[in-house]
């Protein structure tokens, strides 16, 4: 009993009762207290054990029914895997017996589906494409079509058609509108275009090319000769049914895009470098010099001409000088006057002379030009071999250029000037022999008159 009372005590002074406020002031209180405590947690434990329990046998229903699931998914996937295996053995089944029922049409929906890629390609960079946009989708949907996915017989009247309207349209001169980018860049809508077949389109007198990346019409930004645009200009503005001429581009834009890239004659001289112009100045010089030369000996031959159908000497001109010796000195002998007319002669020759040495020396120093330009465009462009290989001819095409439009550009000069000097000297030789055939004519009426006094 002291035992159990101690016990009591203990666990009611760990674990209050609840209600049990009062503090106890006798033995049989403090007794009463502990016993009512003790019966509560009995109870307590009781109702605990009793919940354990239940839980217990929960969690062994729930681990029965989680064996019974689990034991019906593995009966399912067992069912499962043996529906696979039967659908794969039917699917080989099901691939042998296509297979063999398709034949070579496999081998021929793959020439179509080949066919229709080249047929796209074809048509995007094709012209006709700026008057019939989106046409090349059914193409693009056929050629990336899986070897499984067999085409329709639409989608194979669908090539044919394309084909044929291709073949079509490559033969008319047809007007439609389109928008194009002009040669500032900016998109300007519903142009009126002409297209000439598969290979030209023109709009207000300007070459157009198509550019099948943005799927617009491009103006060039250079256009070719002024007389293939007046075509352009005068084929836009024919009346249907008309014949004009007009120039077409076979290569299909080829050609137009080289117009683009090729440079134009100031381009060409600047790639000449100073030595093409030093050419230029020398060619120029040259020009002007012979021009001068010849009004100059044109006038003189002219006054030359009308001297001699005159009887009295003038004075403004050579030949008119030459007589007047003869009328200052009428008594001298015929030894005297020959040597005034050599002497007359000899200072008229000379302006009809000057000036072509100097010709001379241009047509001349040209070639010799063009042929310091060839040496320094050679020297360039082995110095662009040495710092960076023969990988890339564009970083050589500067100095090769440099070397072959000097030495063109210095015959171009000394050709010219060498048919001019020759022309030139040619008409002074000419003037200076009338002198001296008119001088030899007075000597030699001197010389007849002489002898007939003396006989």
């Amino acid at each position: 009993m002291k035992k159990f009372t101690i016990i009591g005590v203990i666990a009611w002074l760990a674990f209050p009762v609840p209600g049990v406020g009062q503090e106890a002031q006798t033995l049989q209180q403090l007794l009463q207290q502990v016993e009512q405590a003790a019966s509560e947690e009995a109870r307590i434990d009781q109702q605990r054990l009793q919940e354990f329990r239940q839980q217990r046998e929960r969690q062994q229903q729930l681990l029965e029914e989680a064996r019974a699931e689990l034991r019906a998914q593995e009966q399912r996937s067992d069912q499962l895997n043996s529906e696979f295996d039967e659908n794969e053995r039917d699917l080989a089944e099901l691939s042998t017996t296509l297979d063999e029922r398709m034949g070579n049409l496999g081998e021929l929906f793959g020439v179509v589906r080949q066919v229709a890629g080249d047929m796209r390609s074809t048509l995007n960079d094709s012209m006709v494409s700026a008057q019939f946009p989106g046409r090349t989708e059914v193409y693009a949907a056929i050629a990336e079509s899986g070897d499984t996915d067999l085409p329709s017989v639409e989608e194979l009247r669908t090539i044919w058609t394309g084909m044929v309207r291709e073949i079509a349209e490559s033969g008319n001169v047809v007007e439609f509108q389109a928008d194009i980018i002009n040669a500032d860049g900016q998109i300007v809508e519903n142009r009126d275009v002409v297209r000439v077949g598969v290979f030209n389109a023109v709009s207000d007198g300007k070459f157009l090319q198509w550019d099948s990346s943005q799927n617009l019409l491009l103006e060039l930004p250079r256009q070719p000769a002024g007389r293939f645009q007046s075509m352009a200009a005068d084929l836009q503005t024919a009346s249907p049914g008309t014949v004009q001429e007009m120039a077409v581009d076979f290569t299909r834009g080829d050609i137009l895009a080289q117009v683009v890239r090729s440079p134009t004659l100031r381009e060409r001289v600047r790639q000449a470098g100073p030595v093409g112009a030093v050419i230029i100045a020398i060619g120029i010089l040259g020009l002007l010099f012979a021009i001068w030369k010849g009004l100059v000996l044109m006038l003189r031959g002219n006054a030359i001409k009308r001297q001699i159908n005159k009887s009295e000497a003038n004075k403004n001109n050579a030949l008119g000088r030459i007589l007047s010796v003869y009328e200052d000195n009428p008594n001298a002998d015929v030894e005297t006057l020959e040597l005034k007319l050599d002497e007359a002669i000899l200072r008229e020759t000379a302006p009809l002379e000057s000036g072509l040495p100097l010709i001379k020396v241009l047509y001349v120093v040209a070639p010799l030009l063009g042929l310091l330009g060839t040496v320094v465009g050679m020297i360039q462009t082995f110095q662009q071999i040495t710092l960076f290989g023969t990988g890339d001819p564009r970083m050589m095409a500067g100095g090769i250029s440099m070397a072959l439009l000097t030495t063109v550009l210095g015959l171009t000069v000394a050709i010219p000037l060498t048919v001019i000097h020759s022309i030139l000297q040619t008409r002074s030789r000419a003037l200076i022999q009338v002198l001296e055939e008119q001088a030899a004519g007075i000597i030699a009426r001197i010389a007849e008159q002489s002898h007939g006094r003396s006989l």
